[in-house]
């Protein structure tokens, strides 16, 4: 949607809150369907039950590849650039790339997947894994992508609770100067996972691999056997507007992972729309989004939204500091970048290398930026806006999650005005509020409280896969009749919205979040350890570290033997992403005479704010307060 004014705007949002289906229908008309919809909305967020574009009949893949191809076929829709800068980019045009899908599809059609099925995808950042992404969406299969560092355990809780069938993974990838054992961890996993009768290897590192008779193919060949029977051509499956396009799972507050589940017709509008809108894309612009598609951006912003718009997308396999932290501005000046999409992390770890790395780097090409993950601070905005868009780029700061499927709240680049650190206003179609404790409402300018969405919108999750009652708890039980979002935020003065972190059990390291009950119990796995308390803590490159405080009385005389062994625990069976950054052995945890840890107190240890920890005389043994405060990392 083009937005030419702040004026425009305002009109345009007043729009979409006076006659919210009359709007949504006008963004969805601007895409192809095989059947129009009978009702454009039907919702209540008691069970919750959310339908857009009831009855309508699409295909997602017709929308991001055939209706471009007479058109824009010969236009680049992916840019790949490798990990390795010595080997070779890759461009594959919207005709190349439809092809691609279609034999793609058809080697999933021989190996048996059938439309409903669920797909567990382990791959690298390479073109393949948007292929097979779009392959899955073109038969109707619902794909589930795991990040490329989850551990094998991590992986099996997915697929089990997903009961997928087929699994695409790679012999194995590199990012930096790791190579990563993709296919090795694949089996570990499935050791667990009788429900997967077939995998797909695809050949990325060269290393050897086992390949089980009967269960294991590669690519490559399955991709010859579709070429010589002639079967290049694929038909795009029919699909409702409510049918599942995806699940991706996200950390919860308790350990176990919830696959949130997104829809074909509704997904497909909103991360299209919001793709467009908040960076105003033109016709020529080559946008970088520096995600891995093991994330909810990937799946928004490097696959889905942009091909909707036929948008060329650059897909980046390696990682900002490898070979040198100047890797990222070599990338923008091979490609002529126009938009770049990264994450507050990456930015803040640039910045730690001074200004040498952007030595000879021209980054003219570049006219718009965006920041995704987490809320960005003021040094690294300025950073972000002085050194690498020399002060004439506007920067989107997107607020949005894995829930939400596209940005909700974010400035329009070249439309809002902005203020470093703040989100901005919600986008049109978007009604945020403010709430107490109470979930009372709270009016006006000046204010903050916790944040909710009051009124649905096409990108909203349906469900946690397999498990609906537990999306009613977590996202419509807090605040009745709204979608809590688990951030708390401030609206200042001008009515800008500046969120300030989660109000709930979730860390946000790195952009990613993280439960902290999912790494307590992988640290209570540990043989020595009793029990352990997880909070998150200030980091000036991830923005929060992990803290974990460990009862462990028969830990090895060398502490940091066992710290070592907890660390890699963790990391067996969530991930390295999920390891502590700290640990602290402690005799006891403060806990209320209910057994419930004060994670509160916890929190401020580790902050390093001890000034006021409140009233602890009512723990159950307060004098474990002065014993953690006194051995504080």
């Amino acid at each position: 949607m083009k937005i030419t004014s702040f004026e425009e705007y305002h009109q345009i949002y007043k729009h979409s809150l006076d006659q919210p289906e009359e709007f949504w229908a006008g963004v969805a008309d601007t895409f192809q369907w095989r059947k129009k919809w009978d009702k454009v909305l039907d919702w209540n967020f008691t069970e919750p039950k959310v339908r857009w574009f009831d009855g309508a009949k699409l295909n997602i893949t017709e929308n991001c590849l055939d209706r471009h191809l007479d058109a824009i076929g010969d236009k680049p829709a992916i840019i790949w650039e490798p990990n390795d800068p010595t080997e070779d980019h890759r461009v594959l045009t919207y005709k190349q790339l439809h092809v691609k899908v279609c034999e793609f599809a058809n080697v999933l059609k021989n190996n048996g997947a059938q439309k409903g099925d669920r797909i567990c995808i382990y791959m690298p950042m390479v073109p393949e894994l948007a292929i097979a992404l779009l392959a899955c969406a073109r038969i109707g299969a619902i794909h589930s992508v795991v990040f490329g560092g989850f551990s094998a355990q991590s992986i099996a809780d997915r697929i089990q609770d997903a009961s997928c069938n087929i699994v695409i993974t790679a012999d194995g990838g590199f990012r930096g100067a790791k190579d990563i054992p993709l296919k090795n961890v694949i089996d570990d996993a499935l050791v667990q996972c009788p429900s997967v009768k077939k995998v797909i290897v695809l050949t990325r590192t060269h290393t050897p691999v086992s390949m089980i008779k009967g269960r294991d193919v590669w690519w490559e060949d399955e991709i010859k056997k579709v070429e010589t029977q002639g079967n290049t051509a694929c038909e795009a499956e029919e699909m409702d507007a409510e049918d599942m396009l995806f699940i991706l799972y996200t950390s919860g507050s308790t350990g176990k992972p919830k696959g949130v589940v997104h829809t074909c017709g509704g997904y497909m509008v909103y991360a299209g729309y919001t793709f467009d809108t908040t960076f105003q894309y033109q016709p020529e612009e080559i946008f970088f989004c520096t995600a891995d598609i093991g994330w909810i951006t990937g799946h928004s912003y490097i696959v889905y939204g942009p091909l909707s718009q036929g948008a060329t997308s650059l897909m980046f396999e390696g990682i900002p500091t490898w070979p040198d932290a100047g890797r990222f501005w070599d990338v923008v000046d091979k490609h002529k970048v126009n938009i770049l999409y990264t994450a507050p992390t990456a930015i803040r770890s640039l910045m730690s290398f001074g200004e040498e790395p952007l030595k000879g780097k021209d980054l003219s090409s570049l006219t718009k930026l965006g920041s995704v993950g987490e809320p960005i601070n003021e040094e690294a905005w300025h950073w972000f806006d002085e050194k690498i868009g020399h002060g004439n780029c506007p920067i989107a700061d997107t607020w949005w999650q894995t829930e939400n499927g596209g940005h909700m709240i974010t400035p329009i680049v070249g439309v809002t005005p902005l203020k470093p650190g703040y989100a901005s206003f919600p986008l049109p179609g978007i009604q945020p509020v403010l709430v107490d404790e109470k979930g009372e409402e709270i009016h006006g300018n000046g204010v903050s409280g916790n944040l909710c969405i009051k009124y649905p919108w096409p990108g909203i999750l349906r469900t946690t896969y397999g498990d609906h009652e537990r999306c009613r708890q977590t996202y419509f039980a807090t605040y009745p009749n709204m979608y809590f979002t688990g951030d708390g935020c401030l609206r200042d003065e001008d009515g800008y919205y500046r969120i300030t972190g989660r109000v709930d059990d979730v860390l946000n390291v790195s952009g990613h979040r993280i439960g902290t009950a999912e790494v307590e119990n992988a640290i209570n796995m540990h043989a020595t350890v009793v029990e352990s308390a997880v909070v998150g803590y200030p980091h000036d490159i991830k923005g929060q570290g992990v803290y974990a405080f460990v009862v462990s009385p028969d830990k090895h005389e060398n502490e940091d033997l066992t710290r070592k062994d907890i660390i890699m625990t963790v990391s067996r069976i969530i991930g390295p992403i999920a390891k502590p950054d700290k640990i602290q052995f402690v005799s006891g945890l403060p806990k209320t005479r209910s057994g419930k840890i004060m994670r509160r107190i916890l929190r401020k240890i580790a902050e390093g704010d001890t000034s006021n920890l409140g009233d602890t005389s009512t723990l159950l043994d307060p004098g474990v307060v002065e014993e953690i405060k006194g051995g504080a990392l």
